[in-house]
């Protein structure tokens, strides 16, 4: 998932919540017994949402029932849509290898972020590397997260991890390519005193 996308979807995550964390908390505090503002949906406890009479308004009409039910089920199947792309897996968990017999194997997804975070993180003026593979076992995709020490130049840093890092990893696993998004950060120092 994209940053854009993941800011997007807590964002209508959060809206939702607190929409529904307010209504429920008033209608709550209403059956309680606190009084409502004159603008608010009901009245008091023994008032109810929906009336008799609104509740039975459209039930006569041809369109009222094929309506309603089609709303739901578009309803639940955006929720069920929404919960199974929250549910996916982000990690890969194992890599096609082409054995070259046609076969192929499988080598899993956390021994070779583990190994490309290591020699990544094993590179002139990196002080910590993290990798995390995503995309399709016959087609991964590499992130990589690097934390260089000050002295560090990051194109040479950039250089070394695409020539040697990524290069290893992909020859490796047998793969023609090994696309990767690289983040770039600098170590932060705290400042020290000096007397």
């Amino acid at each position: 998932m994209s940053p854009v996308l993941g800011t997007v979807n807590r964002v209508l995550l959060g809206l939702a919540g607190l929409v529904l964390l307010v209504l429920g908390g008033s209608v709550l505090a209403v059956g309680l017994g606190v009084t409502p503002p004159s603008w608010w949906i009901h009245d008091g406890k023994r008032d109810v949402l929906l009336s008799e009479a609104d509740q039975t308004r459209w039930r006569d009409e041809g369109w009222w029932w094929p309506t309603v039910i089609a709303v739901l089920a578009v309803s639940v199947l955006l929720a069920l849509w929404w919960l199974s792309v929250q549910l996916r897996r982000r990690r890969l968990a194992e890599v096609l290898v082409d054995t070259g017999d046609g076969e192929g194997a499988l080598l899993r997804g956390k021994a070779l972020e583990s190994v490309l975070a290591s020699e990544a993180g094993a590179l002139d003026g990196v002080e910590r590397a993290h990798a995390t593979l995503t995309g399709r076992r016959n087609a991964p995709e590499a992130r990589v997260r690097l934390v260089l020490e000050p002295f560090a130049a990051p194109g040479e840093a950039l250089r070394r991890l695409a020539g040697e890092a990524l290069a290893h990893a992909r020859g490796s696993a047998g793969l023609d390519r090994l696309p990767a998004e690289v983040q770039l950060r600098a170590v932060r120092h705290r400042a020290e005193r000096v007397t």
